[in-house]
């Protein structure tokens, strides 16, 4: 029950995000998006690494020095993954004039939602495997950090869908309920791969290292750029180094 709770904690920090729509009447500044997305860039990785990677080689540890090999794997996976899936789902980021994936004849609005439900699917797969190692005694504390470093990331998330929704003239509503469903894959994917991996034990390194590559991939496609365009970038990468360090800390100091 515990898992579950924490499986949720993500899809909540998205649904509170989305709920500035009730409350803020403009979208955030550019600068300060940039800022956003450079803090939620800086969780990533530093998750990627700590509580995937490490975790993929030291399950892998009867393996000796191949042990790396599952995780080098599993991460290669897991970037082929989302680049399938940003070439076969109709998506657009908020930013962008272009749509990508195959063309489509779908509202500016649902591909919008979708680029960031693709950015959710290996947070998600993220949380979830931590939950299930912390099942097998890895310890609940680093798993309940990892879940409170995504969800503070998908704060900005959330309110990065349903504030230019508003703009555009969706209704506060349908924004906030927009917002809200672009977090659902969360819970979802996080409860997927908890039964997959309980059920194929020496599945996990692999699943680790599946999730890193996934979010690794979106850092590096989605994020870097966003939290890098027009003017000075130095907020945004000072930022970036904030998420990294608060992320790193919840994680050694809880795990």
């Amino acid at each position: 029950m515990e898992a579950f709770y924490g499986i949720l904690i993500p899809f909540l920090g998205t649904s509170l995000g989305a709920a500035c729509v009730f409350f803020l009447k403009k979208t955030l500044s550019d600068a300060v998006q940039r800022a956003l997305t450079g803090f939620a860039a800086g969780v990533m990785v530093a998750a990627s690494v700590w509580s995937l990677l490490i975790p993929a080689i030291a399950q892998s540890a009867a393996l000796g020095r191949w042990s790396f090999l599952p995780a080098v794997l599993g991460f290669w996976v897991g970037i082929l993954f989302l680049l399938a899936l940003d070439h076969i789902i109709p998506h657009l980021h908020a930013k962008s004039g272009q749509a990508e994936g195959p063309k489509s004849r779908l509202q500016r609005t649902t591909m919008m939602v979708l680029a960031v439900t693709l950015h959710n699917i290996p947070e998600g797969m993220a949380v979830g495997l931590a939950f299930a190692l912390a099942a097998e005694g890895e310890g609940m504390a680093g798993a309940a950090a990892l879940a409170l470093g995504i969800g503070i990331q998908n704060l900005p998330e959330g309110a990065a869908i349903s504030l230019p929704l508003r703009q555009e003239g969706s209704s506060r509503g349908r924004a906030f309920l927009l917002g809200t469903l672009s977090g659902s894959v969360e819970p979802i994917f996080g409860i997927l791969v908890v039964l997959v991996a309980a059920g194929v034990r020496p599945l996990m390194p692999w699943l680790l290292s599946f999730a890193a590559g996934a979010m690794i991939y979106v850092v590096i496609e989605e994020l870097v750029p966003e939290m890098s365009e027009g003017g000075h970038s130095n907020r945004a990468t000072i930022a970036f180094m904030v998420g990294f360090c608060l992320m790193m800390t919840l994680d050694v100091m809880l795990g």
